[in-house]
């Protein structure tokens, strides 16, 4: 009979037993017996490659100081340690919540991949949101660890007295010349106290590891939370799909607290061993200079970040052939102007990306030959997904050219929306996670993305509910009626625009209704246009309701015959 020497059975069953026979309970206890020996989590991806790429450049960064920072795969892992013991030593729990504001930074990496050795869950807070926005993003999720970089301290600095759950405020110093307040800590000083050790925490891939606000189409945004079993599944989809190779060089442009740039590009790069050059933000005179300094093989934009480099009036002068690898997504890229930018780009293959933040996010993908045969799809499902098309009823629908509401499943759909369940379920309905786009399908299988079935409009890669922006205008007591649609635009792709009816004998100037909004939101979501109009304008079904779909079609033109971008 087998001795055991050292007892780690935490359920009292007999180790005879427990290796006897196959059941539920003995497969939880072998899983948590050797979970340091098989486990699979982000956690380990520095630490893995750091034994199979010693000296390997991991990440390179230019700090606004100046200097250009390079770490190895050894180094950055270290760094990541340390951040792990230094939150740890404060005393967080398991799924804790560790929330940044900042823009590309080492400190932002380092956050990322410190919090998952630590346990606890990282919160990537959009920079582009201001004061109540971020409050709510804070307060909702319970984050108790909050980083923000000095260059957008001001944009929360009105709300920090209404930030309830946060023990621990860090300052992020970017160079930004602004004093952090006295309570606040200098994150260099905390995290390089840590041990450079691997943490010892026991995590699971089951265990949740990642939180990112959607503002989907209600008023109030959405927490999804993501484990490592589904990114992992996630980025080993994107890994194929997307041919990703560890000789790869990333230059990663698009913010990465928002999931597109981080989950589909950065982190898997990081998986496979490949390398990540951090620009701050997306500015098309630095992405210019980068390719020619760099030589990324790998990069990913918005359509509208694509269309400003088509269009950049030195775009000759900078040599972009070491880009083999294109990609974009996060909303529709114009026809015309993706055919210019292959033109311009003979040497690279191209992919597109679509998806939601509920799926990790990538949902399909289309390849190089794909795009070429049909420049309007949207691919086909990724590796670990399965996608259908549904009816109203959640029936599916198999034919060619009929549109439906294009739903998944498979590893890497969320394990939730926090603290909201009937969302949840709403979401989860019949077995399929419904994105809430209708989509047709083509032959061999591919999508093409014509509408959304809710009320979302996509501007410049980011999300913005229309209702948010109409109960904000309906603050105007000379509102009667409201319409915000997304109208397409050159350079936002869609443009938040207002149709906006006044009370009988009212007048309004859109400028009150913009100046209301510059007040009220964040200023993406702030209308690029107000149409005052007569009540018998607005379009309406029998039933009363506003056919916003008509409104498109009608003013689809408005813009694109403008001289000058707005």
């Amino acid at each position: 009979m087998y001795i055991e020497k050292n007892p780690n059975n935490s359920s009292g069953i007999e180790l005879e037993k427990l290796f006897s026979e196959i059941t539920d309970e003995n497969v939880r206890e072998l899983r948590k017996r050797y979970n340091k020996i098989r486990r699979w989590v982000i956690a380990d991806f520095l630490r893995r490659n750091a034994r199979k790429y010693p000296e390997k450049t991991a990440l390179i960064f230019n700090h606004p100081n100046g200097s250009e920072i390079k770490l190895t795969y050894g180094q950055l892992d270290q760094e990541a340690n340390k951040f792990a013991n230094a939150i740890l030593n404060l005393g967080l729990k398991k799924y804790d919540r560790v929330a940044i504001l900042a823009h590309n930074t080492l400190h932002h990496v380092i956050t990322i991949f410190g919090s998952a050795k630590s346990g606890t869950i990282y919160l990537g807070l959009n920079y582009l949101l201001y004061g109540k926005d971020l409050a709510y993003a804070i307060n909702h999720s319970e984050t108790k660890v909050l980083i923000v970089e000095d260059s957008l301290y001001p944009r929360i600095e009105p709300v920090i007295k209404d930030l309830k759950t946060v023990e621990l405020f860090l300052w992020s110093n970017q160079g930004a010349n602004i004093e952090p307040p006295k309570d606040w800590i200098d994150l260099d000083n905390f995290y390089k106290k840590g041990s450079n050790s691997e943490p010892d925490t026991i995590l699971n891939i089951e265990d949740p590891v990642q939180m990112t606000y959607t503002s989907g189409t209600e008023s109030l945004p959405k927490a999804v939370v993501h484990t490592n079993e589904s990114l992992i599944a996630h980025y080993v989809g994107t890994i194929i799909d997307g041919d990703y190779k560890p000789d790869d060089i990333l230059l990663n442009v698009m913010p990465i607290y928002h999931c597109a740039q981080r989950d589909v590009f950065m982190m898997p790069i990081f998986y496979i061993g490949g390398t990540n050059i951090l620009l701050k933000e997306p500015n098309v005179d630095l992405i210019l200079e980068y390719i020619n300094k760099y030589k990324p093989t790998m990069l990913f934009l918005a359509p509208t970040v694509w269309i400003s480099i088509l269009r950049h009036p030195k775009i000759n002068n900078y040599d972009l052939s070491s880009l083999k690898k294109v990609y974009y997504g996060a909303s529709i890229f114009p026809e015309e102007p993706l055919k210019e930018l292959m033109k311009m780009l003979p040497q690279a293959r191209f992919f597109n990306y679509y998806g939601q933040t509920e799926l990790a996010p990538y949902h399909t993908v289309a390849n190089h030959e794909e795009i070429l045969s049909c420049p309007r799809t949207a691919g086909r499902s990724g590796l670990n997904l399965e996608s259908r098309l549904e009816d109203e009823n959640n029936n599916e629908i198999t034919q060619i050219g009929v549109p439906g509401e294009i739903t998944a499943r498979g590893p890497h759909v969320m394990l939730m929306y926090f603290k909201n369940p009937e969302k949840t379920e709403e979401a989860f309905k019949g077995g399929w996670f419904h994105s809430g786009d209708i989509a047709i399908m083509h032959k061999w299988g591919y999508f093409e993305i014509v509408d959304r079935k809710k009320d979302m409009i996509k501007t410049g890669g980011e999300n913005v509910a229309s209702r948010e922006v109409e109960e904000c205008i309906y603050k105007h007591p000379n509102v009667w009626e409201v319409a915000v649609v997304g109208l397409p635009h050159e350079k936002w792709i869609e443009a938040v625009t207002a149709f906006v009816v006044p009370k009988p004998g009212k007048d309004i100037n859109p400028n009150e209704i913009i100046e209301l909004c510059r007040k009220e939101l964040s200023p993406f979501k702030v209308p690029k246009a107000v149409m005052i109009i007569k009540p018998e304008e607005l379009p309406k079904s029998p039933s009363g309701k506003i056919l916003k779909r008509d409104l498109r079609d009608k003013y689809k033109d408005f813009y694109l015959k403008q001289n000058t971008l707005k």
